[in-house]
């Protein structure tokens, strides 16, 4: 899978709002996942969600979206110009369980790097992630930092890029229980990272 990060931490750049009227807290009451309207769109970002809120997590996510993201690189997404005329694309916005876990950019991309080593491994076609580190409301009057992961998917059909989409989140599911705490990782996962 083709995977990348960076950051978008200026002044100006969006934020990541933990704090907005509509959060839904899934940490807290994982069944109210059917309230998030963007299922209907992307079953697969169902079980993704409550992965990543799932007790035990020491992530949870804020808000989330998806969207036909239009005409993209073919060769952005490890795909052929054949397979690549119809993409589907969604964020999610990923704060640490932890406060303070991400206390600083540098801390986030570390995680982000270690994201990126085990995406780039799987043998997986027509799609990408992006990492984007940006500046968060953790609440009112707390700020931290956060993580929008963008993952797309495309195929010669509207059916084909929501299957590239799903296989994709499936991989970044696993990706996060492989990479596991924000901060701290196994020296197994090192030795396989080159860290």
């Amino acid at each position: 899978m083709e995977a990348d990060w960076e950051f978008e931490i200026a002044s100006d750049a969006p934020v990541i709002d933990a704090a907005w009227t509509g959060f839904v807290d899934l940490k807290l009451q994982p069944e109210r996942v059917t309230e998030i309207s963007e299922l209907s769109q992307l079953p697969a970002l169902r079980e993704l969600l409550l992965h990543l809120n799932a007790e035990g997590s020491r992530l949870f996510t804020s808000k989330c979206d998806v969207w036909n993201s239009g005409e993209v690189e073919a060769v952005e997404l490890g795909a052929d110009r054949d397979s690549a005329g119809c993409t589907l694309a969604c964020y999610v916005d990923l704060l640490a369980a932890e406060k303070h876990a991400w206390h600083t950019p540098d801390s986030c991309a570390a995680w982000a790097r270690r994201m990126c080593v085990y995406l780039a491994g799987a043998a997986l076609r027509n799609c990408r992630t992006d990492m984007v580190i940006r500046r968060a409301f953790l609440s009112a009057t707390e700020t931290g930092i956060g993580v929008t992961c963008y993952v797309v998917g495309c195929g010669s059909t509207d059916v084909e890029a929501a299957e590239s989409l799903s296989r994709a989140l499936r991989v970044f599911s696993d990706a996060v229980t492989a990479v596991g705490n924000p901060i701290a990782h196994t020296s197994s996962y090192n030795e396989r990272a080159g860290e």
